[in-house]
């Protein structure tokens, strides 16, 4: 097969236009096919890519100054124009696809043929982000779904869906030619069978995509390599502020105490994650490590819990001091996780109802405020501009993600303050305050940021991880001659 990288995943990709595929899969061969005007740098800060410059010269404009020479996979030199018609896309109320991100957007126009201006309807100091968006060649409308031209590193060569893409290398990308001949990702839908993949050598890389399990049973028998680093998804237990039992803040730092956040990264994630803080990722240039924390305090939850009024009615015995209930997903890991965390709230007097549910079931009672409790993660964490979406109170579903209905006025005052902000410097300042406030009110409890974990054959060269886990990487691998592989 040559220079090809074979790639193990477990979803197919449902629509290869940037401007369309939401699904994850999608994204990531969006992120092979096509470049974007900024990215997402390992300390999570927006930085030009085919853009040399972004301005701002006044808190309603963004002006984008592009890279000369850029050339699509058919030849055509990259400009304003198509920079303009990908954008205006979303402010057309008749396409189909990502327009919701794009609702601040007022305007789109080409200053000229490497300058294109950006108007708001109203100022979002954190708009940059939105650029982070495959750009396609003007005119080239609903051909993107299935036979996209781009400008990034590959060119797609075959799409079937449910089983494999195959792209390949594009001799005139502006970075310069990728170092292998291709890819192919190839779609294995079950655990078990990406895994046996791996180990006869018909796959060359995986990437986030085998559980902690199999991840650690293949590193133990030390026939591949594993590359790990520290990753932006965020898996936390949300509180429904508007409970009874759950509005005191005592009950809420019980259950946090209560949990053995270490045991559940060293057994049920296998060290494949680290005990999180907050919402913010720490690489992030936002984050804040001077927060309060939960430690594994048993003793301290039935403190606190008596202090709240919820004594337990017969001491170490059966009777619990309330009941409480937890909604989590239908995957295996997940319900396992619940499992042990109902064991831990338990030992403090706290009965806990584990009801499992597909995903689409439990985002929609989420959404609805059709809970008690609930486990979920938030997956590629960039922008700090999360915690307004997350934490203000004006932030209530259908609006924001709000979802447990926190209300801080103070919390509040500081996001708004943080989004205004001149520069990064000051914004932290705010920032960082506002995550003081929020975890001290625990309307969430933080269980751990997951680790990203790349598994491949001994001659695979030059994997590296971002913390986002995107696959502009693949760029710089390629099979090293004379290295022995698994399965062979």
């Amino acid at each position: 097969m040559g220079n090809v990288i074979v790639l193990g995943t477990t979803n197919s990709a449902t629509n290869l236009d940037p401007r369309v595929g939401t699904d994850e899969a999608s994204q990531k061969i969006h992120q092979l096919i096509f470049n974007t005007l900024v990215h997402i740098d390992s300390q999570l800060r927006v930085v030009p890519e085919l853009a040399e410059s972004i301005d701002h010269p006044d808190e309603l404009t963004y002006i984008a100054r592009l890279r000369h020479g850029v050339l699509f996979h058919n030849g055509r030199e990259l400009t304003s124009n198509d920079v303009v018609y990908t954008f205006r896309s979303f402010l057309d109320p008749t396409f189909k696809g990502r327009s919701g991100a794009y609702r601040v957007l007022a305007a789109v126009n080409p200053l000229d043929a490497y300058t294109v201006q950006f108007k708001l309807k109203n100022p979002l100091k954190s708009f940059p982000v939105n650029l982070v968006m495959g750009i396609v060649q003007a005119g080239s409308g609903a051909a993107n779904a299935r036979a996209p031209i781009g400008t990034g590193p590959y060119r797609l060569k075959e799409f079937v869906p449910d089983d494999h893409v195959t792209l390949t290398a594009f001799d005139q990308y502006y970075a310069g030619r990728p170092r292998n001949d291709g890819l192919i990702l190839k779609v294995i839908p079950d655990d078990t069978m990406r895994g046996l993949e791996l180990r006869k050598g018909s796959v060359d890389l995986i990437v986030n995509d085998l559980p902690p399990d199999i991840v650690w049973q293949l590193q133990r028998e030390g026939r591949v390599q594993v590359e790990t680093a520290p990753g932006t998804d965020y898996a936390y237990i949300g509180l429904n502020l508007n409970d009874p039992i759950l509005r005191h803040v005592e009950v809420r730092k019980a259950i946090g105490y209560a949990i053995d956040r270490d045991a559940i990264v060293k057994y049920l994630r296998r060290g494949f994650a680290t005990t999180a803080v907050g919402i913010v990722p720490p690489m992030s240039w936002a984050f804040e490590r001077n927060v309060f924390d939960f430690t594994h305090d048993p003793a301290k939850a039935a403190q606190l819990l008596d202090a709240a009024g919820f004594p337990d009615p017969d001491g170490a015995g059966p009777l619990p001091r309330f009941r409480l209930s937890l909604r989590t997903s239908t995957t295996e890991v997940y319900r396992i996780q619940a499992a042990a965390i109902q064991q831990d709230l338990a030992r403090v007097g706290i009965a806990l109802d584990v009801r499992s549910s597909e995903f689409q079931t439990l985002s929609a009672d989420v959404l609805r405020g059709n809970f008690q409790m609930y486990s979920l993660q938030f997956v590629g964490v960039t922008d700090p501009d999360i915690l307004r979406l997350v934490y203000h109170s004006q932030q209530v579903p259908p609006t924001g993600l709000n979802r447990v209905r926190y209300k801080n006025p103070d919390v509040d005052r500081l996001i708004e303050a943080a989004s205004a902000a001149s520069d990064d410097q000051h914004g932290r300042a705010f920032y960082a305050e506002a995550q003081q406030h929020i975890a001290e009110d625990v309307p969430y409890i933080s269980l751990w940021y997951k680790t990203n974990v790349a598994i491949f054959q001994p001659d695979i060269h030059g994997v590296t991880l971002s913390p986002i886990a995107d696959f502009t990487f693949l760029r710089n691998v390629s099979h090293q001659p004379g290295a022995s592989r698994a399965g062979s």
